[in-house]
């Protein structure tokens, strides 16, 4: 499974230039997954292509960065290394087959909207879902509102666990073919240590109607990796920034 490919497309970025076999993308400086070099080919000027990609970035007012996973360019990681391209951000690839060995998802019973108690599921972000995800995952003072472009560039589903009209907990699934893309989990500070984020997660699966999925985590997050690993989810790639 190409992990780089699904991770691009699952998280496009709404400017995208093809510079002979890499994708140079740009979202307004909102995440580097989308505001980063692609490069899965080796150009065969590639101190040109370096250089095209340098001047793009530079051109909207952005550091170049290049994500570097498995599938990555052979030799980019050094050449990258030897100008002076700093690693940053490592992220842990996660895939499995989840579990959903209990009938409400949650083992808590009642009822529920969307496959999991108390959880919601749309197609389209609303306002509450957004301002949990951006409260806990936001990096930015603002641009909220490109984030969900982001979010919007393909179909997905959002789901947030609800009490009183408030979403406690959120993620985001996205179909790719047989498997499911699992992005945006968050839970607020205040709803956390209650599986929450369990919930949302086994929603969004049976939602899916998938027996597949993966999603990505900070290699610090070892809370995170816990969990997902009681879900059925393993490590199955990791991918990492070289930054200028």
């Amino acid at each position: 499974m190409n992990f780089d490919l699904l991770v691009h497309e699952a998280w496009p970025a709404y400017e995208q230039h093809v510079h002979e076999g890499w994708v140079l993308r740009y979202a307004g400086g909102v995440t580097k997954r989308a505001n980063s070099v692609l490069a899965l080919t080796i150009p065969q000027d590639l101190d040109g292509a370096i250089g095209a990609a340098e001047a793009f970035y530079r051109e909207r007012g952005q550091r170049c960065v290049f994500s570097m996973g498995s599938n990555s360019a052979p030799g980019l990681e050094d050449e990258l290394a030897r100008r002076g391209y700093g690693q940053v951000d490592s992220t842990i690839i996660m895939a499995g087959t989840p579990r959903l060995d209990s009938a409400n998802g949650d083992g808590n019973g009642g009822g529920d909207r969307g496959g999991g108690s108390g959880v919601r599921i749309a197609e389209r972000p609303w306002p509450g879902w957004l301002e949990t995800w951006w409260t806990v995952d936001g990096r930015f003072d603002s641009a909220v509102e490109v984030a969900e472009r982001i979010c919007t560039g393909v179909p997905a589903w959002y789901a947030a666990y609800e009490e009183d009209g408030m979403a406690l907990a959120v993620g985001r699934g996205v179909p790719q073919g047989d498997t499911l893309g699992i992005y945006c989990m968050a839970t607020l500070p205040q709803a956390r240590r209650r599986g929450l984020a369990r919930k949302v997660l086994r929603a969004l699966m049976r939602h899916g109607g998938t027996n597949s999925a993966y999603l990505v985590t900070t290699a610090p997050n070892q809370a995170a990796q816990a969990l997902y690993r009681s879900e059925g989810f393993e490590t199955a790639g990791r991918y990492h920034y070289r930054a200028l």
